[in-house]
């Protein structure tokens, strides 16, 4: 049985699909996680799409790319929570994991940056040097090549949680 969005007040609102958390120290001990925590939930979330194996493997690329973006924090206390939600279309990706008052600066630039006219640009222009894609590339083009709208949801003051809208369905083939 698929999920339908409810409505609360003639909204349509965000229905669970399949939650986790996870003690970061535990996800920060190997790299390998990223793919098999990706690889898995994408799995279990796109069977009811109307091409699953495509949005299995869309939605696949665009969790594990977030979750290496956690997995390069620099704080190593506390649990990487993530909650996979559904309205429709669009699938939304919550991600809650220590960070660093840094980091958290550093997570309000991009997703700023990922809403303004010019992401494209910035997005092709730090893609064309020569050294390894950093975090920002990383989440510019889950925006970019993934029409993901980013945001930024409420934590504690040592935690950050980021909201990633992916409507997979809707992308051109």
């Amino acid at each position: 049985m698929g999920v339908s969005a409810k409505q609360v007040a003639g909204k349509a609102i965000f229905e669970p699909v399949i939650q986790f958390d996870m003690d970061i120290k535990a996800f920060l001990s190997a790299w390998f996680h990223c793919d098999h925590i990706a690889t898995y939930l994408a799995r279990m979330i796109s069977h009811n799409r109307s091409d699953s194996v495509r949005h299995s493997n869309l939605f696949s690329s665009a969790f594990n790319e977030l979750l290496e973006v956690t997995f390069r924090t620099r704080h190593s206390g506390g649990d990487l929570a993530c909650k996979v939600s559904r309205k429709g279309a669009t699938d939304r990706i919550e991600l809650t994991f220590p960070c660093t008052q840094d980091e958290r600066q550093f997570y309000e630039n991009v997703v700023s940056h990922a809403a303004d006219p010019d992401t494209q640009e910035r997005y092709l222009s730090s893609v064309s040097g020569d050294v390894a894609p950093s975090r920002e590339v990383v989440l510019l083009e889950l925006a970019v090549n993934y029409n993901a709208t980013l945001q930024l949801g409420q934590a504690d003051a040592d935690m950050i949680t980021l909201l990633v809208d992916l409507s997979l369905e809707e992308m051109p083939h």
